[in-house]
Formats: structure tokens, sequence, C-alpha cells
């Protein structure tokens, strides 16, 4: 697979990484261990090197099993993970004081099984402590050798910009994709202004846009999308002119809707590495096989159009974490 350079970092991943999370924790239930780690492990044999996961992820057991499966390889690959919420806990609030940061990333490196962490992101801004603390917080690490590059999630452009005048962020981790489109209004610019890449997660709209999911679907009982407003049976039915879109595009390209809205991210700007999470091997290789969709300048023109006559609806998250993103 084809690296990309995230903004002006030196930091060179696969052009598609690997988001973890899915693998322990939020779409029902764990991934049994040993499955697990094979998906790891022939991820990087497909040509993944960027494997995206948080403490918050489990708790803990996602890092866990990133630790044991990427051990063989680890100098061969480049980790990514975060800290920012309170006990690792996302309903318990927010927590990115310097003492917690320096604890959760010792705790981090033992479960990783490293002695450096390439990525490390604050999960989420924490309006209790300033950014410039964070971030010295960080640096520190940095100048300690266990932290290699610095990113955010989910941050407002003020943000940003405070955290990049301490320490160069080397990349934004937010959510965007053909059905969360806002990042185009205030974020990419001004990644593109501060030479920081971008890393989307959910590119597949949490699964939404391969076309498996309809109004009918039913998630297990602990499945994360069962609280997502975008995803109530009403919302469903609504967006589903989206899923007809990108099907006949597909079909136009010999290609799958997955590959095309994952090709569709590749074609925005040259350091925009997806991190699409999977549990099976069938979606894993569809998803790499993303890499090799060559969408023209008319078939984005084509999506562009569509993309103006629909109106997606219903909120991406519900209200209690959606205070959380954008700060």
């Amino acid at each position: 697979m084809l690296k990309r350079q995230l903004g002006k970092s030196a930091l060179q991943v696969s052009s598609m990484g690997l988001g973890c999370m899915g693998l322990s924790f939020a779409y029902g239930p764990a991934l049994e261990k040993k499955a697990a780690i094979t998906l790891l492990r022939d991820a990087f044999d497909k040509g993944v090197n960027f494997f995206d996961s948080a403490e918050a992820y489990g708790p803990y057991t996602n890092e866990e099993l990133l630790g044991e499966a990427l051990a063989p390889i680890r100098d061969q690959v480049i980790i990514a993970t975060k800290f920012g919420f309170k006990n690792a806990v996302p309903n318990e609030g927010l927590d990115s004081r310097p003492e917690t940061i320096k604890a959760v990333v010792e705790a981090s490196l033992k479960r990783l099984k490293t002695d450096r962490i390439e990525l490390l992101y604050q999960h989420r801004v924490d309006p209790q402590v300033p950014i410039e603390e964070v971030v010295g917080t960080v640096k520190q690490l940095v100048e300690e050798g266990k932290v290699l590059h610095f990113g955010m999630s989910e941050a407002g452009p003020d943000a940003i910009r405070r955290a990049h005048a301490v320490l160069p962020v080397a990349a934004l981790q937010s959510e965007y994709s053909l059905w969360w489109r806002e990042p185009e209004e205030q974020i990419l610019p001004l990644l593109e202004e501060l030479g920081i890449g971008f890393v989307p997660f959910s590119p597949l709209g949490k699964g939404f846009l391969t076309g498996a999911i309809d109004a009918d679907t039913k998630f297990a009982a602990d499945d994360f999308r069962n609280m997502v407003p975008r995803f109530t049976e009403e919302n469903r039915k609504a967006n589903a002119q989206l899923v007809e879109v990108l099907g006949q595009i597909a079909e136009g390209k010999d290609a799958t809707r997955a590959q095309v809205a994952i090709a569709w991210l590749l074609a925005q700007k040259p350091w925009i590495v997806p991190i699409p999470g999977t549990t099976k091997l069938n979606r894993l290789e569809e998803n790499i096989g993303a890499a090799n969709v060559v969408l023209s300048s008319n078939d984005l023109a084509a999506i562009a159009q569509a993309l103006e006559q629909i109106k997606v609806v219903g909120d991406r998250y519900p209200a209690h974490l959606q205070q959380n993103v954008n700060r």
C-alpha cells in the first residue's frame, strides 16, 4: 500500500489505517481475542501499518490486544492511542490534567508492550485544563522519548491553533465522510494552513455507507448506534437516498459502496488518512481495496452534485457526548 505523510510531520503511514475500537468496544460484543489478533496481523500483511487505539476502548483491553498482536512487528508499525477521559470512561467526563496524562501514558506503554507511542492524541479537549498546559505536558513526554508526535481529536479551530503554537500538532482525528462533511467548513482549511494531517474516523458512517444497514436493521443491545440519533429507524429511512446514490456510482466503477466512500476521502487531500474499522476479514480486504479505486474529476463532480440534493438527518452523537466536540 502507498504511504502518506501526515501534514508537515515526519510521520509516514499507510494511506489507510485500521480503526481498532470495534474489536473491543462499542459495536456489540468484543471479537474473540485470537480472531482479533489474526485480523490485526492480516491487516499488516496486506499493507496497513497504522493502528488506532485508545485507553477508553474497552476500557484498556484494546491497547492490551494491540500490544500482543503487534509485538512481533513492533518496529514496522505506527501506533496511535489517546488520553482524556476520566478513568478511561467517556461517560465519566473529561480529565486532561498533567498528572493524569503522565499516568495514562505510562500505563498505555505497558499495555502496548512498547517504549514509545508514535502518535498520542488528546481524545477530547478538556475546558477545565488550558490547552497550553496539556500540550506542555505532552512536550515533556516527547522530550523523554515516550511520545513521538502529538495529535488532537474532535478539536475546534481555536484549540488547534493554540496547541500548535506550543508543539506542532501532527494530526487531527475527527469524523469525516460522505455523510458528515462539517470539517470542510473550517477544519480542513485550517489543517492545510498549519500543515496538520487529518485522520477521519467513521469514514463509512459507522457502517451506514456500506449499504448493509437499513430501516429494519436491529443492533446488538450494547451497540453504540442504539443511542445515536442518526440511527433511529426514521432517520435511517430518510438517509437511504445517500446509500442509493453511492450504489449507482459504485456500479459504474466495479467497486462497492464502501470502497467509493473511502476513495472519495482519499481524493480530497493527499494528507488525509482514513481509519475504517472492522471485525471481519472480508470487510478488511474490501476496505483496503479502496486504495485502488480512482475517482476521476467527473466522478467527484457527480458525487458533489448528488450530495447537494441530499440532506442527511439526525445528530451524530447523543446530546451528552455532543457537548465534548469542536471545543
